[in-house]
């Protein structure tokens, strides 16, 4: 089995290019995305293994994307980065088909946890909120 497909989307193009200099090393990014239509067209496209999305995004947020993507490729392993740090934004995300609810104030490496729990099957939610 070859690499694993990482398609990532956020508004900020500097969490983007954070995102893929963090990810590049471990992961093949197929593809880097500012908005919610533009996640949906290029999950389509690039039929990624994981996703890495923001909640906030013009056009579509990734939770209404999340759950548009679900319906086409349900195998597809969702991991929500965001700013927002509230427990009713992770059950939301979670229910919509993410896989995983990190916040952006973490540490690097536990997005890369979250990812890698996320393809072992499990769920991973950020300690922040898991606590609450």
């Amino acid at each position: 089995m070859g690499r694993i497909r990482v398609l990532v989307a956020d508004d900020q193009p500097m969490v983007l290019e954070g995102l893929h200099s963090l990810l590049e090393p471990e992961f093949e990014i197929v593809g880097e995305v500012g908005d919610g239509q533009a996640l949906l067209a290029a999950a389509w496209r690039t039929k990624p293994d994981v996703i890495v999305t923001d909640i906030a995004m013009p056009f579509l947020n990734g939770i209404e994307a999340a759950r548009q993507i679900k319906k086409t490729d349900p195998n597809v392993k969702i991991v929500f980065l965001t700013m927002h740090a509230d427990i009713a934004y992770a059950t939301e995300a979670l229910k919509s088909g993410g896989s995983a609810f990190v916040l952006k104030t973490s540490a690097g490496g536990e997005l890369l946890t979250a990812i890698r729990e996320v393809l072992e099957g499990r769920k991973f939610v950020t300690p922040a909120i898991a606590a609450l």
